[in-house]
């Protein structure tokens, strides 16, 4: 599925619409290159879980965690850019926040990937000139435990 993103309103609206389906356990895998959405889309994601406050890159700290009542259901935001190898998912304890909450994963690939995940939405973003168009292009990837629910 593509969808066009054709300004920070349309982002906002993807972000929502992703927030109203997503559950405990699901990882939204976001990729792309350097300044592609990535942030942008996650911090949407996190406003339509209801957090008012500002929503910090995780680049440097890697984990940054939301819990009730300040979000509806419990997240971990991660920016895996800076791993150096996928082994050192395990070295931060990425499974121990995981349980009960939900993962928005920048840069997937640099911790292995989530797509073998039945919960996981892989959604790379690219710039929409290179399609024709302005904004940003969403190319989204269900896993079986999202099919039925998509945004």
């Amino acid at each position: 599925m593509i969808r066009e993103l054709p300004d920070l309103a349309a982002m906002a609206d993807f972000g929502a619409a992703i927030a109203v389906k997503l559950r405990a356990g699901d990882v939204v895998a976001l990729s792309g290159g350097l300044g592609a959405g990535k942030t942008t889309l996650a911090r949407a994601i996190i406003a339509a879980l209801g957090h008012a406050g500002e929503v910090p890159s995780p680049s440097f700290a890697i984990i940054e965690l939301y819990e009730p009542p300040s979000v509806s259901l419990s997240l971990v935001h991660a920016d895996f850019y800076r791993l150096a190898r996928p082994e050192d998912v395990e070295e931060i304890g990425l499974d121990d926040y995981r349980q009960g909450a939900a993962l928005l994963a920048e840069w997937p690939e640099q911790a292995g990937g989530f797509a073998h995940e039945p919960g996981c939405l892989s959604i790379r973003l690219d710039p929409a000139s290179e399609a024709g168009g302005r904004g940003r292009i969403a190319i989204v990837e269900p896993g079986p435990d999202w099919l039925g629910r998509l945004p």
